[in-house]
């Protein structure tokens, strides 16, 4: 323990990076992150090489606005002026006539029949609708109505930021939920439409044809938004400005020859009707300002015809940057004087983010920057603060405090065998266990040094008594850890039985200690244990002055690691193969993995302990089932199929640690297989 007291600050530091790794994977602060976006799409828009910022010629926006109103003297746009418009567009040669209005309601001036044989003639006609959702589970698609819908194609638009805070559209998602039914967004379609192929999944990508649209693991295609020109007046032009055209020019139109001389701007071209007006209210946030409705389809379009040129960096590279910055802050608590310690940690920093935003502007590669970034920043802080002295004086205190504790089975024995009070020991086949209150650190920061302690006295004499009563001894506390054993200083036949049936007894003792020390404002705890059968010495062990009656051995430092291997599993009762054949007429299990841990060259068979024989029931005993079979998958090099049944044990339980753990190994091991003559052994690199 003092080591690890030692490296407490290390410890957090690690664990920091850990946790941020994962909110990024599950993008938990999406709003700080899309912030970033917008601050280096600014910088892309401005600096990155003109063919990739400059608005595509293959898009025209035709767009109602106020003046097109003024001269209109009505509102909104009539059906049947609409019809004109879709008419003359075709023969004025536009390609694809995508139409950002949805009509999903009846004309109450009779004008749905005009719409309706204009659509027809057209024949080329793309209309907008609203993919639906209730708890955000797709439900449906919200259409035009009938007679306007079977005479076009449809794509949903749902144009939504992706935080509840922040209004900024940076991105567009694919619902692969909507797609299996021929449903694709907008945008897509429009270009589907345009290039005459039809868009499909692959992976983690949409193909259409040729182009290749990479998402990133929510399904979002990042949108590159264009450099647009000044306005003349200090501001920044609208993209319909640049590649637009009033709806008034085709409307009010007198003659065919002067439909002619505007044909060149659609001929062949993806036509996109819609509102710029303020009075439509469809105006949106994005990282170059207030954009239309209209306007976001059309920059998406531009996206997608250029093959997405914003691509999602893979996890797997997002980990090894945050693994450099972590070395970074690793060694800086190495120098003790803090003017260089911090400065090369702030240098770190400031180098992380501008080759974050070198990799976006030049090369379109999105790696997510807050996380990391704040990762570092509290490491930065942890450093410096010295956390870890804290934590030091608070261990030593637990020690003083119960570092004598004893078995009263210990005692009688030594009161009838006086001989035992010399030193020495013997070996017999015996169970050890160790346990440790995971989180330690912020559990002990909490409190005072008065209330852990009275804390630790609960949980301790908890813990203990469950361990006495089924026969155990109580070797030592080392800090809030737990040392135990079964099988001395009398004989017992079935002392791995009685360690097992005591492990998942105090674990379920522990749920209820935690939930009463959340009543009474003390922090949640958990506890990790490990356990492991084989030959041990036993004995007092000491000085002349001063001796403990302990065991020894490499089977006690296998059973101290595998508390550790818990924190690597997300398991909270980690047990040998040694242990399991001992008891497994006795106990439930679930296999774990051949495990070989930090300081052993050997592998090990581990299993989780789940409860007494037959008593694993529920959703639980499923997701055992589904595990075993993933577990087979995992080690026949079928990681894909591995995947899908541990995402089935999630399903069953959502909170199950093993199955979480080993769908990130196998999703890594997709991009970065182990090599062929792999014998299924995964090695700690921690003690835990």
């Amino acid at each position: 323990m003092g080591k690890r007291e030692k490296r407490n600050d290390l410890f957090v530091i690690v664990v920091i990076f850990l946790v941020a790794l994962l909110f990024e994977n599950l993008e938990t602060f999406s709003l700080i992150e899309d912030e970033t976006l917008s601050y280096r799409q600014l910088l892309r828009t401005y600096n990155a090489a003109p063919e990739l910022t400059s608005p595509i010629d293959d898009i025209v926006i035709v767009y109602t606005d106020e003046e097109f109103y003024e001269e209109y003297d009505k509102y909104p746009l009539r059906r049947v002026d609409l019809s004109t418009i879709l008419v003359r567009l075709k023969e004025m040669g536009a390609k694809v006539i995508a139409v950002d209005m949805l009509l999903d309601f009846k004309s109450a001036y009779g004008e749905d029949p005009s719409l309706e044989d204009a659509l027809i003639e057209a024949g080329n006609v793309l209309l907008v609708s609203q993919a639906q959702f209730e708890n955000e589970k797709f439900v449906g698609v919200n259409y035009a109505i009938e007679r306007f819908s079977k005479n076009t194609s449809n794509g949903y638009s749902n144009i939504s930021s992706n935080s509840a805070v922040s209004q900024s559209i940076v991105r567009l998602r694919v619902y692969p939920e909507i797609s299996v039914t021929g449903e694709w967004p907008f945008a897509v379609e429009a270009v589907s439409q345009y290039l005459g192929i039809e868009p499909e999944f692959s992976g983690q990508n949409v193909l259409i044809g040729d182009i290749e649209l990479s998402l990133d693991q929510f399904n979002d295609l990042y949108i590159d938004y264009p450099l647009l020109p000044s306005d003349g007046d200090g501001g920044t032009a609208k993209l319909h400005d640049v590649v637009g055209l009033s709806a008034a020019d085709l409307l009010f139109a007198e003659d065919e020859e002067e439909l002619e001389e505007l044909s060149f701007l659609v001929a062949d071209k993806i036509v996109l009707i819609g509102e710029v007006a303020e009075v439509a209210h469809d105006e949106f946030e994005t990282p170059v300002g207030n954009v239309y409705g209209v306007e976001v389809i059309a920059d998406t379009i531009s996206t997608i015809l250029r093959n997405s040129p914003l691509r999602a960096a893979p996890f797997w590279l997002e980990g090894v940057v945050a693994i450099l910055m972590l070395a970074v802050m690793i060694v800086s608590r190495g120098i003790s004087d803090p003017l260089p310690r911090n400065l090369i940690s702030f240098a770190a920093v400031l180098l992380f983010i501008i080759g974050e935003c070198l990799a976006y502007v030049h090369f379109g590669l999105v790696m997510s920057v807050s996380y990391t970034l704040l990762a570092s920043l509290l490491a930065i802080i942890v450093v410096n603060a010295k956390y870890y002295l804290n934590e030091m004086g608070q261990k030593a205190l637990i020690r003083d405090a119960f570092g004598q504790y004893l078995s009263p089975k210990v005692v009688a024995d030594l009161v009838k065998d006086p001989d035992k009070l010399v030193l020495g020991g013997e070996e017999r086949e015996m169970t050890a266990f160790f346990s440790d209150i995971a989180g330690f650190s912020s559990f002990s920061e909490k409190m005072t040094p008065t209330e852990l302690v009275n804390a630790l006295n609960d949980y301790l004499t908890s813990m203990c008594s469950i361990i006495v009563d089924l026969e155990g001894t109580v070797d030592k506390f080392e800090g809030d850890a737990i040392i135990a054993f079964w099988g001395a200083p009398a004989v017992q036949a079935e002392h791995a039985k009685l360690s097992c049936f005591a492990s998942i007894d105090m674990q379920r003792a522990i749920i209820e200690i935690s939930e009463r020390f959340v009543k009474e404002g003390r922090p949640h705890i958990s506890v990790r244990m490990g356990v492991n059968t084989g030959p041990m010495v036993v004995g007092n062990m000491g000085s002349v002055q001063r001796m403990d009656y302990t065991i020894m051995g490499d089977t006690v430092n296998l059973a101290s690691r595998l508390e550790g291997a818990n924190k690597a599993y997300g398991s909270d009762i980690m047990i040998t193969d040694a242990t399991y054949r001992a008891c497994e007429d006795h106990v439930d299990v679930r296999e774990l993995d051949l495990l070989r841990v930090v300081g052993k060259q050997e592998a090990v068979q581990v299993y989780q302990l789940m409860e007494r024989k037959g008593q694993t029931s529920g959703a639980q005993a499923d997701m055992v089932v589904e595990f075993e079979k993933a577990l087979a998958k995992y080690r026949a090099f079928d990681f894909e199929q591995a995947i899908v049944g541990y995402k089935k044990c999630l399903e069953l339980v959502p909170d199950d640690g093993p199955s979480r753990i080993f769908l990130n190994r196998c999703e890594s091991y997709l991009v970065s297989p182990p090599p062929q003559d792999w014998d299924g052994v995964f090695t700690l690199t921690e003690k835990g």
